[in-house]
């Protein structure tokens, strides 16, 4: 007899069948005990009669028995005269109860015993949340012309220019974790015009924020041929409305169980230029902020109420941020040359995309670098492709956690991050 997952037991009412899983919790009445059996797609509940041994939580089975149509079992299928062969037994007791509908355990224990805690039912539907909106992320692009790539992740100059990069010893050379693939999707713009990418990034920053890794997954995409910024936040908007119709398609249990109220993207997603936001936010809040060269997390949260209440929108674009603020490869408003022609995009009054137009002429690369104090030198290959001819092009990258955190209403984006990695965790 061939094993079935849990996910199809009611398509085989009346059948005896063979499932495999994990004891996730037992109940005994007086004459009937009731066991929940789980594996990677569900939870199976199996009736015996009479006195049955004590079965140790998490003990691996399979298991024989008749399907049974029952509303009040999970699924609307029971198990009916099951007969047990037990597989592997715990050496101990788990140190995550996992019987509960929540964990009851703080965030800590539950990444220290990631091991354990994954496999809970709400942190199953998690990772069925990133799978769903990475293959969203994949759909969209690929229907819009995008080849996918996969670029180095060791790199021997920092894409931004800046200090917070993880340095390794490279066969005796300097060399670095990638902080994004920047240079390279955009280096792939001259042989495939529209690129993307899905693969993780490095950030040497010395926070301990809920909103902020040290590595995380980045969806990148860069496109070649635009008219200006607003063409690449056409593409972002595109990109975002796949990943909710993946989630909405392909995730659909793990949507029902977490109760989850997807978004709806609009087809024109508001944009306010970031002085105006500013001075926006003066008024909704009293506070002083014109000036500033950056949005603070309590800024976005507020122009995010403002964009849900007066556009009915959970996204918003800012646009035009300061040139101070954004890398050497940002092209400059060309009516307004102090802002950028680059744009966030803010999910539920969080921050889950950066973009842009890039420079692509090769003598405006050198005169940005020159303005930063930085060398040619480290970025020779990168500037090869601008001195033989690049199209006017831009791009942005989405972080995947913060877009699943902002799905699931995480307070902190480690709980929908697998096996996080920050200044302070390097275990599990």
């Amino acid at each position: 007899m061939q094993r079935i997952h849990i996910s199809r037991l009611p398509e085989h009412i009346g059948e005896r069948v063979r499932l495999a899983g994990w004891i996730h919790a037992q109940r005994k009445l007086s004459r009937v005990s009731f066991v929940v059996l789980r594996d990677g797609t569900g939870l199976a509940q199996l009736v015996l009669e009479g006195t049955v041994a004590e079965l140790a939580p998490e003990a691996v089975v399979e298991v024989v028995g008749e399907v049974v149509a029952s509303e009040q079992a999970p699924g609307g299928v029971e198990l009916h005269d099951p007969s047990f062969s037990v597989l592997a037994t715990p050496a101990e007791a788990p140190p995550i109860e996992l019987r509960r509908p929540l964990l009851k355990e703080q965030l800590p224990t539950i990444l220290d015993h990631a091991a354990v805690a994954l496999r809970h039912p709400r942190e199953q539907a998690k990772l069925a949340l990133a799978a769903a909106t990475l293959a969203g992320y994949r759909d969209a692009l690929d229907g819009l012309g995008f080849t996918e790539i996969q670029t180095p992740k060791i790199v021997a100059s920092a894409t931004e220019g800046g200090a917070n990069v993880f340095a390794i010893d490279y066969f005796g050379r300097d060399a670095y974790l990638a902080q994004s693939p920047q240079f390279y999707k955009q280096i792939m713009v001259g042989v495939l015009e529209r690129v993307y990418e899905t693969g993780p990034v490095f950030r040497a920053e010395p926070h301990e924020t809920a909103r902020h890794l040290a590595e995380y997954v980045s969806l990148d995409a860069e496109v070649g041929f635009i008219d200006d910024h607003r063409t690449v936040m056409g593409f972002a908007r595109e990109a975002v409305a796949g990943m909710v119709e993946g989630v909405r398609t392909r995730a659909a249990a793990a949507v029902a169980l977490l109760e989850l109220g997807l978004p709806e993207v609009p087809d024109e997603i508001p944009i306010v230029h970031f002085a105006d936001a500013q001075a926006l936010l003066e008024r909704l809040t009293g506070e002083t902020v014109v000036g500033e060269p950056d949005l603070a997390p309590a800024h976005e949260r507020a122009l995010g109420k403002w964009a849900l209440r007066e556009h009915g929108s959970d996204f918003l674009f800012v646009e035009g941020y300061p040139m101070a603020k954004r890398p050497f490869y940002t092209h400059p408003d060309p009516a307004r040359p102090e802002f950028s022609a680059s744009f966030d995009m803010l999910f539920r009054g969080l921050e889950l995309s950066t973009g842009g137009q890039r420079l692509h002429r090769y003598e405006d690369y050198l005169e940005a670098l020159a303005a930063r104090g930085l060398s040619t030198q480290p970025f020779e290959g990168y500037l090869e492709a601008f001195c033989f001819g690049m199209p006017p092009h831009g791009g942005f990258a989405i972080g995947l956690e913060r877009f699943v955190a902002r799905l699931v209403g995480a307070a902190n984006v480690r709980e929908t991050t697998l096996f996080p990695r920050d200044r302070d965790r390097l275990e599990p």
